[in-house]
């Protein structure tokens, strides 16, 4: 057993818990804590806050998902800097900064399909294809609207996985219907190019909403996107439910061409809070059929079993899975 602390860095939030890890790989995680990157100075600073809290003593290992660039194992980043808060972290001074002799550094989103690699088949919950397991061979495709859309796929083989980190969420977003014709060209008006993470990432709801009233000729007033997101989804207003439905119809088109660019087809999993938020409106909306409606490869489409994660912290549960990849814990 080896005990781990791990750590979830975005541009708010730092989440740290510490992660056991058994022989056979399981990996089991106390109770997590939160500190608002905006209190501390530096991640030393939220380190050695989290540390005074545990007793002024922590593992001498450390994990940690980062959102942002970190390099390869062999070949780490001098400097990694962080996209919305001033952190910075030189992972050449871990070891003397933290005294964590032992450590691992991994992206959020390759950490996200670390988690999905490990988590149990009752983490996750079925959204279209045929109701099985994720394979046990092949490519699992993984994709995670947030505050941006991020993209990762893992391959396994036998008892094994490896996982890749991508930025397929800034592939070309490809309209299928007049509709979409309206909300790309709402975006070309700010964009020279138009990725699909200005689509089906949280924050695009704003544009398809806007789009939506445009296409009535309906003056509809500045809102912001947790503002339709919950008149959405409740049902509350129906231009902003029409909008959550296009989301929806983006998200399957999308998710159904990163798996076919990534090869996905022992599986796809939706991550992140917000696939969480709107499960039921996916389950009845027509994301699966826009995630099958691939032409020619239709039959294909339809025999990949898509799933949500919905553990409920992927982020450090893939931290410590990261860490046990690296340093030879079973998968």
């Amino acid at each position: 057993m080896q005990d781990v602390v791990v750590v979830d860095i975005g541009g708010t939030h730092a989440r740290f818990a510490i992660a056991a890890i058994a022989a056979d790989g399981t990996i089991s995680l106390d109770t997590p804590e939160t500190l608002h990157t905006a209190d501390h100075a530096s991640f030393q600073t939220a380190w050695e806050a989290f540390r005074a809290r545990k007793g002024g003593v922590l593992p001498p290992a450390v994990s940690m998902a980062i959102a942002g660039p970190v390099g390869t194992p062999g070949n780490r980043n001098p400097v990694i800097r962080f996209t919305n808060n001033p952190w910075i972290i030189r992972p050449a001074l871990i070891p003397e900064k933290l005294g964590t002799p032992h450590y691992t550094l991994v992206n959020d989103f390759a950490a996200v399909a670390h988690a999905v690699a490990r988590a149990e088949d009752s983490q996750f919950l079925h959204l279209a294809g045929p109701d099985v397991p994720l394979g046990r061979e092949g490519t699992i495709s993984v994709i995670g609207p947030g505050t941006g859309l991020g993209v990762a796929h893992l391959h396994r083989t036998g008892d094994h996985y490896r996982v890749q980190a991508t930025e397929g969420g800034h592939i070309d977003f490809a309209p299928l219907d007049s509709i979409e014709d309206a909300i790309l060209a709402r975006l070309r008006r700010r964009h020279n190019r138009v990725s699909v993470e200005r689509v089906v990432a949280g924050p695009g709801i704003v544009d398809i909403y806007q789009a939506l009233a445009a296409l009535e000729h309906r003056t509809e007033p500045e809102r912001d996107a947790i503002e339709i997101w919950n008149l959405g989804t409740s049902g509350e207003d129906s231009l902003a439910a029409a909008a959550v439905d296009r989301f929806c119809l983006s998200l399957g088109s999308v998710a159904g061409d990163l798996a076919l660019a990534q090869g996905g087809f022992a599986g796809v999993v939706i991550a992140g809070g917000l696939g969480y938020r709107i499960r039921d409106t996916l389950l009845n909306s027509g994301f699966a059929a826009r995630f099958k409606a691939k032409g020619r490869f239709e039959s294909l489409m339809a025999s990949i079993p898509v799933k949500l994660i919905v553990h409920p912290q992927p982020g450090l549960f893939g931290a410590a899975a990261a860490f046990a990849s690296e340093h030879g814990a079973r998968a």
